[in-house]
């Protein structure tokens, strides 16, 4: 800012591997958001690699970054962030038309992800006709249609209250248990509480990286930490 340099994040090293549920968490200022956007290919470092299965994509162009984003990265937003003139299922659709695909498929596909968050009955509401929960259902299948490498939620319960926030993190379970793999940024210790492991930030610092043992022992030993 200005002639002020500022670290947003600080010799970050982590790994995260296919099919894990992770939180990351922090306060206000303390990297969270950046990190989410160099997870999502929103960002790129200004130092250090950012390798995403296989693919060192820190030295991408910003067309060869949304290449990526649209076909690895599904995003699930705190805002929903839905087009208001189309229904459900053209919102859906969306990110299969930056794909290429033909308009018979994108339905196909579009009703197929649509149907898995419990909202088959919906397709041809708009944003406006539903209510917050069933907002937030269409943007996870909105994020899932393009089958992404990594499940990317930025605060996705912020807006939602307390019984709708517990429906949409068992879709969440749910969706991690069919094998995605799921990112949370959360400040909110009973939605992070949902995840399998927990990456505390402060300061651009890693301050804490840990498993759930609470939902570790809930669950069957093949659901276990680092299933690859």
């Amino acid at each position: 800012m200005g002639t002020t340099r500022v670290e947003a994040l600080k010799s970050v090293s982590i790994d995260i591997f296919p099919n894990e549920y992770v939180a990351l968490m922090g306060p206000s200022g303390s990297g969270k958001s950046t990190l989410m956007n160099l997870l999502g290919c929103l960002d790129t470092p200004t130092s250090g690699e950012y390798w995403l299965n296989h693919i060192n994509v820190s030295t991408m162009t910003d067309n060869e970054l949304a290449t990526v984003r649209n076909s690895e990265i599904g995003f699930v937003f705190q805002t929903f962030n839905l087009l208001p003139r189309l229904t459900a299922l053209e919102n859906v659709a969306l990110p299969l038309i930056y794909g290429g695909v033909s308009r018979a498929r994108r339905q196909e596909r579009a009703k197929e992800v649509l149907d898995a968050v419990g909202l088959a009955d919906r397709t041809h509401h708009k944003p406006n006709e539903l209510s917050g929960g069933q907002r937030q259902r269409v943007a996870i299948a909105r994020a899932l249609v393009n089958n992404p490498s990594i499940l990317l939620a930025d605060e996705p319960t912020g807006n939602l209250d307390t019984k709708t926030s517990v429906e949409i993190m068992g879709i969440f379970e749910k969706l991690h248990e069919a094998g995605n793999t799921i990112i949370i940024v959360t400040h909110e210790p009973e939605i992070s509480a949902h995840a399998h492991r927990i990456v505390r930030l402060r300061d651009g610092l890693v301050e804490a990286d840990f498993k759930n043992d609470a939902i570790m022992k809930a669950n069957d030993p093949s659901h276990g930490y680092l299933k690859q």
